[in-house]
């Protein structure tokens, strides 16, 4: 039971990270047809709250929330949604997307470092080993796919921007992992959307307003449709059940599949080839991530102790 649970927290957090790395083509097409970057935000937040309060009105689990609970939704809203999203947008729209991409990679890093302070989670050398591989791996198909399809230079405003965005959900799948545990997905995401979608709108109604929405392609709207069913609503609901049954530093390692994702695109549409660096990446990701994987909790370091412990008495 537990090796299934483990795997099917494995794939939703693939499904989830696969959704967000064909996010990025499809999303970055739609800005360039008119839809901005804070509107397309904005769209997310309403777009998955609404999604959220619907299934949540034919759901079983009519779950109550005390006051306590709903203020600290709030706070993982405003960590896993709005700075993580808005940081990142932004960041992106003064810097390179080379230079956002690298900076994605920090996210298992900043998570494995959290995760030691405040879960007191082991850094173990299969860890550190696994995380390492994962970089190179993810490194590998941005600077390939960078060197010949990226253009813009790097601004550091706009890369602290991008790591803020790291920080900030890393600091989210650590803080908040056993508030998680004890609400369904459904309410936990009908909240942290909602209470994202109070802070974001005020900042954004007059991007929204002045959209030219009758000049905005059908394929735009396309778009748009996808990144807030598929990579915003459905992509939520898998991570957040991955979140429940992984380890922070594990559903953060699934970072790393958006570049495979990217590229796997780009080839598939003829934009890119995909040679021995890029098979190499992915080996070098999935190994990564199988590592971290067999690295010991801190579960299950308490109970090599306790047989330890047992066996001497």
């Amino acid at each position: 039971m537990y090796k299934d649970k483990n795997l099917t927290g494995h794939l939703c957090m693939f499904a989830a990270c696969a959704a967000w790395g064909l996010m990025a083509p499809l999303g970055k097409d739609a800005m360039s047809h008119g839809i901005s970057g804070l509107a397309l935000i904005s769209f997310r937040a309403v777009g998955a709250a609404a999604c959220f309060w619907l299934t949540s009105l034919f759901s079983r689990e009519k779950e109550e929330v005390p006051p306590r609970d709903l203020l600290m939704f709030f706070f993982a809203g405003m960590l896993a949604i709005v700075f993580n999203q808005c940081c990142f947008t932004i960041g992106l729209s003064i810097t390179s997307p080379v230079n956002a991409s690298i900076v994605t990679t920090t996210l298992p890093i900043v998570t494995m470092i959290l995760a030691a302070l405040f879960l007191k989670e082991p850094v173990t050398n299969k860890k550190v080993l696994g995380i390492f591989c994962g970089a190179i791996g993810a490194l590998l198909l941005i600077m390939g796919n960078g060197s010949t399809s990226q253009s813009g230079e790097g601004n550091l405003t706009g890369d602290l921007l991008c790591l803020t965005a790291q920080c900030s959900f890393a600091i989210y799948l650590t803080i908040f992992k056993k508030l998680i545990q004890r609400y369904s997905v459904t309410t936990c995401m009908k909240w942290m959307f909602t209470y994202a979608s109070i802070v974001i709108l005020p900042f954004t109604y007059q991007e929204l307003a002045s959209l030219p929405w009758a000049r905005i392609p059908a394929s735009a709207y396309a778009e748009t449709a996808f990144v807030v069913f598929v990579a915003t609503y459905l992509a939520y609901i898998m991570m957040m059940t991955g979140q429940k049954m992984l380890r922070p530093t594990i559903v953060s390692m699934y970072n790393y599949v958006q570049p495979i994702v990217a590229c796997v695109v780009s080839v598939a549409t003829g934009l890119g080839i995909f040679g021995w660096s890029q098979g190499a990446a992915v080996v070098l990701v999935f190994g990564g991530v199988w590592l971290v994987t067999q690295s010991k909790s801190r579960a299950d370091l308490k109970t090599e102790q306790q047989s330890t412990v047992s066996s001497k008495r």
